[in-house]
């Protein structure tokens, strides 16, 4: 599948924009989730390492990318709390109509992404998006120095293909080190997919894209790191919020859901 030369150049000034913002991103959620002493006791040594390794892996990203985008080309000063993003064909988890929206920008290979699916989104889950409150809608934001974050992408939206999207996220997600082709295939055999037809759409790329598009949108909402989230009502295809960034606590969630909730 080919892509045009002006295609190409829009997703390298993506890539150089998050590029330039995530570092600090990462070195404020990686101290704030060490500062607190509830998230150290939680944090195995695997993790820590997988954290640091983080941080020095986006170090050497950013002294090694072009030089990133003017003042006058970056995304227009804003209210950093005050976010406006699309739903528009994103996989998404509960009721249409469910009076808040919660919009999550997800990086497969980001340690901080896979925490907050195992200690946060199931509680989210159980106590919001299956109770009516809360829908949830997946978008996704391939850091450019994670190698391994655009494949794993594409393996859950051709999982989708097979009607098993949110299956292939989770087993994803629960393994952010693990992202080798060989491990794709074996989630999807264990998901009995047909493994032929997952393989020729990893191989076709078919979304590369719309997965490309969904970080251009996170770049025009101001959103450089992962996770990063909106949260707010739906109209029609557009989410209007508040940005919540990093992989905060599920009482920091539940928090701010049950204001919003409250004002109706």
């Amino acid at each position: 599948m080919g892509y045009s030369h002006s295609s190409q150049e829009a997703r390298g000034h993506v890539k150089r924009y998050l590029l330039g913002g995530a570092l600090v991103v990462i070195g404020v959620a990686a101290g704030w989730l060490m500062a607190r002493s509830g998230a150290a006791r939680n944090t195995t040594s695997a993790q820590l390492r997988q954290i640091l390794n983080e941080v020095k892996r986006m170090r050497v990203a950013v002294e090694r990318a072009p030089a990133a985008p003017s003042a006058a080309q970056a995304a227009p000063s804003r209210d950093p709390q005050a976010v406006s993003v699309s739903i528009e064909g994103s996989p998404s988890m509960g009721r249409e109509d469910a009076p808040l929206t919660l919009v999550g920008f997800m990086d497969y290979q980001c340690p901080f992404c896979g925490r907050f699916h195992t200690q946060a989104f199931e509680q989210l889950k159980t106590n919001f998006i299956d109770t009516g409150l809360l829908r949830y809608v997946n978008r996704d934001l391939p850091l450019p120095f994670h190698e391994d974050a655009e494949q794993a992408a594409l393996a859950a939206r051709c999982a989708g293909d097979q009607g098993r999207y949110w299956e292939m996220r989770d087993a994803l997600m629960r393994n952010p080190g693990s992202l080798s082709a060989e491990a794709m295939r074996s989630h999807a055999t264990a998901l009995s997919l047909d493994v032929t037809r997952f393989k020729e759409c990893l191989d076709n790329k078919p979304y590369l894209e719309a997965i490309w598009k969904d970080a251009s949108d996170a770049q025009a909402a101001g959103l450089m790191g992962t996770p990063s989230f909106v949260l707010g009502k739906a109209s029609g295809n557009t989410v209007e919020g508040i940005a919540i960034v990093g992989a905060q606590p599920y009482r920091n969630f539940e928090s701010k859901i049950k204001e919003l909730l409250a004002k109706d």
